[in-house]
């Protein structure tokens, strides 16, 4: 088949031309074997396709769907979350990671509803907090019909894989010339289908590990195919040993309920109720009754506990402390006693969560 590409000399491919065979197999293709059923599709409702855009973002679709639903039953509407209060969306969204997606959610709502609804044109929609270009053109063709392109990383991927492209995706040169073939590439009509089938493509067949070329609808075009480097494409970044990070967390319970902090809005967990960190044990045992009044009666150190995030990995020593009196003159600013039970509904990180539960049932004894 001769999709008016051929490959140089350097077994690179050389477009000439016939993009539009690329995406005629690609739409025949998504109506046999792509993905039909997901719980955002067969809807022009752009609160639903944006909501699912942005839990998508760093997510697998086997992770996001339960807290699709979640939101829906909470939130139906733009409106109903706009006017949440920030704690109760972060509180929901817990569990879920990248919780900057959260805050920025919420932001969105609220200019949503400020102006009446969701715009349909991408330039309007990238206005919105948390929506970069490739999410507003997925919101704007799926909700509107719009012609736009997208560029996610499992379409990066299948771009660079196709096309032969040299170079990590994330560099400025290599993603503008995607940005331009990815815009050349659209066909005239279909472009909702083409837009599914090119994320469920990179998805379930271009995958980053063990790719299934002998399903790919496009595969006899493939460039990387041809030349032996689909293992090689697309190119990857040079990549430094994670740091390691460490921090001490003590679990202060009294009459059954356990300490939460606020923490400050920006950086790691912004805005979310976690528990009180430390740099050493002795620092912390101090500082518990310095800081927040707490006279402890018994302690005890719980496993560390290993938390990866994207660019350092973190090590959690807990301390789980009795606390015999409190003294609440003495309590810093941002802290708050609840029942364990409900600590665990509110919105804290993914880690905090799994620490409280590790609580023993005796509490320090």
């Amino acid at each position: 088949m001769n999709d008016g590409v051929r490959l140089d000399e350097a077994g690179h491919r050389a477009v000439s031309g016939g993009h539009s065979s690329f995406a005629d197999r690609l739409i025949l293709w998504q109506r046999k074997h792509g993905r039909l059923d997901l719980p955002w599709q067969n809807t022009r409702d752009p609160y639903r396709i944006w909501l699912s855009e942005v839990m998508l973002q760093q997510t697998q679709v086997a992770t996001a769907t339960p807290f699709y639903y979640r939101f829906l039953e909470r939130f139906p509407d733009v409106q109903s979350l706009a006017a949440a209060d920030r704690e109760d969306v972060l509180a929901l969204w817990s569990g879920l990671g990248y919780y900057s997606r959260a805050r920025n959610l919420h932001k969105a709502a609220v200019q949503v509803a400020a102006r009446g609804g969701f715009p349909a044109a991408r330039e309007d929609l990238e206005a919105l907090a948390g929506v970069g270009r490739s999410t507003a053109a997925a919101i704007s063709v799926f909700s509107a019909g719009r012609r736009e392109a997208i560029l996610d990383g499992n379409v990066k991927r299948v771009l660079a894989r196709h096309f032969a492209i040299d170079g990590f995706p994330g560099a400025s040169a290599v993603q503008k010339q995607m940005w331009a073939l990815a815009e050349s590439l659209l066909p005239s009509a279909g472009i909702e289908t083409y837009t599914q089938a090119l994320m469920d493509l990179g998805a379930t067949v271009c995958q980053r590990a063990k790719p299934l070329c002998s399903r790919c609808p496009v595969r006899e075009s493939c460039g990387a195919f041809a030349t032996n480097r689909v293992n090689e494409l697309p190119g990857r970044k040079a990549r430094k040993p994670l740091p390691r990070k460490t921090t001490v967390m003590p679990i202060l319970l009294h009459q059954g309920k356990v300490m939460l902090v606020r923490r400050p809005e920006s950086g790691i967990w912004g805005g979310m109720s976690s528990l009180p960190e430390f740099s050493t044990v002795a620092g912390a045992l101090d500082a518990i009754s310095v800081m927040y009044g707490c006279e402890i009666g018994s302690q005890r150190e719980l496993p560390v506990l290993r938390h990866g995030f994207t660019h350092y990995s973190l090590s959690i020593q807990p301390i789980v402390c009795e606390i015999t009196a409190l003294h609440p003159r003495v309590t810093e600013p941002g802290t708050i006693w609840l029942p364990v039970a409900r600590a665990l509904q509110a919105s804290i990180p993914a880690p905090v969560r799994t620490l409280l539960l590790r609580i023993p049932a005796d509490g320090v004894q």
